[in-house]
């Protein structure tokens, strides 16, 4: 029989294991600041009408419909219309008479909302201000304050890893506090959203449906954003929130409680970014910039003077990064005030006055497209670049939505193997300028290509007009084209 081993097995099994310190500034616990911001957060309940079409009914409602109507139970003029329907999200007290910020899709088509505080209380509120762009709204309860509420913090502080608590009512449970960090500051480009007036915050506290509209916490109790959305595979939490920074929440609440409405400034163009073979094109040192792609006709852009292919560089001084920076600027201008804008135009900068419009107003505004009857397309023109070019007709103007006096040239051929075939552009679409000059004949297109060719430069700037997107603008190297 072996000996009783009464000591430890291991030779080192008394020694001290291993162990680690918090990091400074690891929180122990988030309990002290959820308790003191809980009794600003609240619970939305809404209850919606939708008025629908006799082409959004469903089957069994037009069934009873007509039933109704044939038994003359319900009067066909006086149908009921409205369906409703009930929702939830989060909000949060950002005043002490009462007003609350939560987003716009929470209480889109709300007929009566109500909140819920943390001790319980269900009080009823009202819709001060919506603002779709940001997905932000105010409401405001009826019931006299003073109520609990909360500061805005300073969201451009926080670095990624930073620590964040998010209180909200996800799924319907009150009062529920998510703690994580800042995983990016500004929105991924490959999940961009249709609205561009903001960059988000990510991150990864579990953010789950009903949490819209609630408060996201830096670690001194302050707003930093408010949760919007997430990206999900599944419809629940991976991770992946994004909250509305502060200080655009601050300024759009603060707009909304004052005017009850956000008004932007619009200038009636299309613009796109500028890549590094644009800039090239037209000698820009580097590729900062909006190029304008399109001016909406009686628009302030075509009232002031702007054109198809300058590259905006500056407004008020300020530099302009990309496209989007440019919508933010712009959006951000006082409707009817006379800004500077800075471009690019035929090689040389120049500032321009540009006097905004109102962007509600603009963007019901529709080009009609004139026609002064047909014309019979002129033979096809073998061009440089692979192209083969016809000159527009009135029909294609119309299917491409030009103006009938704009000038163009229309593919009609392509070699698949050249510059403007990898760069994106097809038989059907139409060359509308090339650097900056109409292209009326195949005379115009071989000489920008030997003067491009003779600079140091070597790419050219071409206008294409597609049926699908509009105008963009594509750089190419003509030596690829050799």
């Amino acid at each position: 029989m072996g000996a009783l081993l009464l000591g430890p097995q291991f030779p080192n099994a008394d020694a001290n294991p291993i162990t680690l310190e918090a990091p400074n500034g690891a929180p122990v616990s988030f309990a002290d600041l959820i308790e003191q911001v809980s009794p600003a957060v609240v619970g939305v309940r809404v209850r919606t009408e939708i008025q629908l079409s006799d082409q959004e009914l469903t089957d069994r409602e037009r069934f009873l419909e007509q039933f109704g109507e044939q038994f003359g139970l319900i009067p066909r003029e006086e149908a009921p219309r409205p369906r409703e329907g009930f929702g939830q999200g989060s909000g949060f007290f950002i005043s002490a008479a009462g007003h609350i910020v939560t987003n716009n899709h929470v209480v889109d088509n709300a007929v009566e909302i109500e909140v819920t505080t943390d001790d319980g209380s269900v009080l009823e509120a009202e819709i001060v201000g919506v603002d779709s762009e940001t997905d932000l709204a105010v409401l405001k309860v009826l019931s006299p304050g003073p109520h609990p509420y909360v500061d805005f913090g300073t969201s451009k502080e926080l670095r990624r890893g930073d620590w964040v608590v998010a209180v909200g009512s996800p799924l319907g449970f009150s009062g529920t506090a998510t703690a994580g960090i800042v995983s990016a500051v500004g929105e991924p480009g490959d999940l961009r959203r249709s609205q561009s007036y903001t960059d988000y915050l990510q991150i990864d506290a579990a953010i789950n449906r009903g949490n819209s509209g609630g408060p996201t916490f830096d670690m001194n109790g302050r707003v930093v954003g408010v949760n919007t959305w997430i990206a999900s595979t599944t419809g629940g939490s991976i991770g992946l929130g994004f909250a509305i920074p502060s200080e655009l929440v601050e300024q759009v609440t603060t707009t909304l409680i004052n005017d009850g409405k956000v008004s932007r400034g619009w200038l009636g163009v299309t613009i796109g970014n500028v890549s590094e073979d644009m800039a090239e094109a037209v000698g820009l040192k580097d590729n900062r910039g909006a190029i304008v792609s399109s001016v909406t006709d009686d628009s302030p852009a075509d009232i002031s003077g702007l054109q198809r292919g300058d590259i905006i560089i500056k407004v008020n001084g300020r530099q302009v990064d990309d496209a989007t920076t440019t919508t933010r600027m712009v959006g951000a201008l006082a409707v009817g005030s006379k800004n500077k804008f800075e471009i690019y135009r035929d090689g040389k900068r120049r500032v321009i006055d540009v006097t905004v419009g109102d962007r509600s107003e603009g963007l019901g505004q529709v080009t009609m497209l004139a026609s002064s009857g047909s014309s019979e397309p002129e033979e096809n023109e073998s061009g440089p670049l692979g192209v083969s070019l016809t000159p527009l007709t009135d029909e294609e103007r119309e299917r491409l939505n030009l103006d009938s006096n704009e000038k163009g040239m229309l593919i009609t051929d392509l070699d698949p193997d050249s510059a403007l075939y990898e760069a994106g552009v097809r038989e059907g679409m139409a060359i509308l300028d090339v650097n900056y000059n109409k292209l009326d004949s195949i005379d115009v297109l071989e000489e920008e290509l030997e003067e491009v060719r003779s600079s140091d430069r070597n790419r050219l700037l071409l206008a294409i007009q597609d049926e699908q997107v509009g105008t963009r603008f594509v750089a190419i190297d003509v030596d690829e084209d050799e």
